[in-house]
């Protein structure tokens, strides 16, 4: 196993680790992925992304302004520890300042279960609010997803799996 699929698990506890490792090493992680997640979601366009992360913004963050632009982004790479960004761009024209907000997902989650592509976008409209990682952060993300820790867990997961294995899971 090669030391960057260490760094997905960072701060897990280390019997967690080992046991992932182990699972890893006799090619039983997949399997048990698959079983867990046996589906993907259907979302495959920007278009469509743009309505789904929209309907969660406005079932949980009415009051947030409106997003510009929601993509699948094929730049953003999971070994750069970005699988989704938010960003927010002010521009003048003359005396009106334009506010222009954005959220890109890595293309990987195109084809990824439907509780992946949830974790992923909660995450960054999580961001449209607050900024860092911290407990506010997290439970505007439990807010949306309940779940969120868990999924977070198994998509780190899967991510040191496909590090590993390079075949994704779900086509």
């Amino acid at each position: 196993m090669n030391k960057t699929s260490v760094n997905y698990l960072a701060g897990y506890p280390a019997d967690l680790v080992s046991q992932i490792q182990q699972l890893l090493k006799a090619n039983q992680l997949g399997s048990i992925l698959l079983k867990k997640y046996p589906n993907t979601h259907h979302v495959r366009t920007d278009r469509a992304l743009y309505d789904y992360v929209n309907n969660l913004k406005d079932q949980y963050m009415r009051k947030t302004g409106p997003l510009s632009k929601v993509a699948f982004d094929s730049q953003l790479q999971m070994t750069a520890n970005a699988l989704g960004t938010h960003t927010r761009k002010s521009q003048k024209h003359g005396s009106k300042h334009k506010n222009k907000r954005e959220i890109h997902i890595a293309s990987l989650f195109k084809t990824t279960p439907p509780e992946f592509l949830r974790m992923i976008v909660v995450h960054e409209l999580a961001h449209s609010k607050e900024s860092d990682h911290n407990k506010a952060f997290y439970q505007l993300c439990e807010h949306m997803e309940p779940n969120y820790h868990q999924l977070e867990f198994d998509l780190r997961v899967y991510l040191m799996y496909l590090d590993s294995e390079k075949i994704p899971l779900w086509r």
